[in-house]
């Protein structure tokens, strides 16, 4: 199985630069369903995943 690259996702770039852009909105929408991010967030150490999950207001999984 193909190692995930959630950690350095285009789209991930593109909502970090502009949250309110298109492929910035699709991105956010995305990570509430998307396998390959729940195993990539699961995955963070707790600090990490605390950080990441008020970053990008991001409730599930937790």
């Amino acid at each position: 199985m193909a190692e995930n690259n959630c950690g350095n996702c285009s789209l991930r770039a593109k909502y970090d630069k502009q949250p309110k852009s298109i492929a910035g909105r699709f991105w956010r929408w995305h990570i509430n369903f998307c396998p390959g991010w729940k195993k990539y967030f699961v995955s963070l150490p707790s600090e990490e995943k605390a950080k990441v999950a008020i970053k990008y207001n991001f409730k599930k999984y937790q």
